[in-house]
């Protein structure tokens, strides 16, 4: 038995850690979408160690680890808001991202990693949330409307020469679990 998972706060010091687990979940979960050269360029472009460690330095981003038994599987990461859409304000929040490797899904861990994220955002109160989501992956929309988010527009995510349709969702600051 691994035993349970533990999740803890990046440093830049997990910059090639971090880079490594990004290009591995993120291509376990959408690498069959892309032609391999566009993949590879993606992952070079977006999961370099020394864009995680510029990350990860930033006082106003956050990214956690999800590990168990010694290994990382799994990674949230959250920041002001960056999504191309007209509402969006100075001081709302975004889930950047949210990975668990396949193999260690359905046991409650992305909901932790999640929860971690969100209440890091929420740190100084209440605030407007936003997430994007591809358009297909209708298990994390599933999941993210559970915790109040709604669509409310859509934009184009460039992988290579590959464009995804994604959706932008948004939680209301004053939204409350029924």
């Amino acid at each position: 038995m691994a035993g349970p998972a533990t999740i803890r706060r990046a440093t830049p010091d997990d910059a090639g850690l971090l880079s490594r687990l990004a290009a591995r979940t993120f291509t376990e979960t959408f690498g069959h979408l892309y032609p391999a050269a566009d993949l590879q360029a993606f992952l070079e472009g977006n999961y370099s160690v020394e864009r995680q460690r510029t990350i990860l330095a930033h006082p106003d981003y956050a990214v956690w680890l999800l590990e168990q038994a010694g290994e990382a599987i799994g990674h949230a990461a959250a920041g002001p808001c960056g999504l191309p859409h007209p509402d969006v304000q100075p001081g709302d929040g975004e889930l950047k991202r949210l990975y668990v490797l396949a193999a260690h899904q359905n046991g409650g861990n992305g909901g932790r990693l999640f929860a971690t994220a969100l209440d890091w955002l929420l740190r100084e109160g209440p605030c407007v949330l936003w997430i994007g989501v591809w358009s297909q992956n209708h298990g994390a929309q599933r999941f993210y409307r559970r915790h109040g988010f709604t669509h409310v527009g859509d934009y184009e995510f460039p992988v290579g020469r590959v464009r995804d349709h994604e959706f932008i969702l948004r939680r209301p600051a004053d939204w409350r679990p029924s």
